[in-house]
C-alpha cells in the first residue's frame, strides 16, 4: 500500500521552519555551511539555502557530497558505481556544517558522510537535517533538525520525491516496501 504523507506545499512549509531553526540557533552564520549529499540531498540544501537567504539576506556556502566511496556495502548497491568527488568549494576547517539528507534510516548514509567530510578537514561542528526521520537506527545518529518522523515497519520504503530530481515534490510511504 501506497501513501502520500507530505505535500508539496507541506513540504515547503517544513523546509521553512527548518531554514528559521538553524538560524535561531545560529545568530552569527558568518562560519555557517550547508553541505548536501547527492542526490537529493544537494537538491534540498540547495532549497534550504534559498529559505535562509530569503528570511535573512544571507546567502550560506553550499557543498555537495558523494558518499559512494564511504560506504560499506559498495559491492552490494551497483556492478558498476559512478563515483564522483565531494564538492564542497569552500574551506571547512572551524566552519558549523549542516549535513543536509531526504532520509534517516539506519544511519549509515551519515557515518559515510561524516568520514568525507573529516576527508576534507576538520569543521568546528557538524549537524544534521533530515525531512524524514524513519527510525530503525544501526548506528547511534540522531539529526538535529527533522522535518517529518514517521513510524515505519523494517519493509516499508520512504520515498521523497523532489521536483528537480523527480518531477514532483512529494513524499510517499511505501507500506511492504513496494516501490514506486
Amino acid at each position: 500500500m501506497q501513501k502520500d504523507i507530505v505535500s508539496e506545499a507541506l513540504m515547503s512549509r517544513i523546509l521553512d521552519r527548518i531554514a528559521n531553526e538553524i538560524l535561531e540557533r545560529y545568530e552569527d552564520t558568518k562560519d555557517l555551511c550547508l553541505v548536501g549529499i547527492k542526490t537529493r540531498g544537494v537538491h534540498i540544501a540547495k532549497r534550504l539555502q534559498d529559505k535562509i537567504e530569503k528570511f535573512s539576506g544571507i546567502k550560506l556556502p553550499l557543498g555537495e557530497l558523494d558518499i559512494t566511496l564511504y560506504r560499506d556495502d559498495l559491492t552490494t548497491v551497483a556492478e558498476d558505481p559512478q563515483m564522483k568527488a565531494a564538492n564542497i568549494g569552500f574551506d571547512i576547517n572551524g566552519k558549523n556544517i549542516v549535513i543536509v539528507d531526504d532520509v534517516l534510516y539506519t544511519g549509515r548514509t551519515v557515518r559515510c558522510a561524516l568520514d568525507a567530510i573529516m576527508d576534507c578537514g576538520r569543521p568546528r561542528k557538524v549537524e544534521l537535517m533530515v525531512l524524514v526521520d524513519r527510525g530503525h537506527r544501526e548506528i547511534p545518529v540522531m539529526a538535529d533538525y527533522v522535518g517529518k518522523y514517521v513510524v515505519t515497519g523494517d519493509d516499508d520504503i520512504i520515498h521523497v520525491h523532489i521536483k528537480e530530481h523527480d518531477g514532483d515534490d512529494r513524499i510517499v510511504h511505501n507500506i511492504g516496501g513496494q516501490k514506486k
